[in-house]
């Protein structure tokens, strides 16, 4: 069965626009009610920066893209060629 033809119940709920709609709507007003939260608590600091509004907002994001790009330079320091397997197998030993 053809992908176009498939009707919406032989598609998973997860994969249907709807849902991925819904669900990016739903996350987004969640996390700005709790930034907006921020509003109505008293912060305690430990630090000066640690009581602005929505430090633990940004400091989330930036720590999550650091961690990304940080792993993105990671990946280009240990990565190996597609050919990696195959140029240890042409070197002549026949012995498997």
């Amino acid at each position: 069965m053809s992908k176009e033809k498939q009707s919406v119940k032989d598609v998973h709920w997860l994969v249907r626009p709807r849902t991925i709609q819904i669900l990016w709507k739903g996350g987004l007003i969640t996390l700005a009610v709790l930034v907006l939260a921020d509003l109505l608590i008293t912060p305690h600091p430990y630090f000066s920066i640690d009581g602005t509004f929505g430090f633990y907002a940004w400091y989330g994001f930036f720590s999550c893209a650091l961690m990304v790009i940080g792993a993105k330079a990671f990946g280009l320091l240990v990565k190996r060629k597609d050919t990696y397997y195959e140029d240890k197998n042409d070197s002549g030993d026949n012995n498997v």
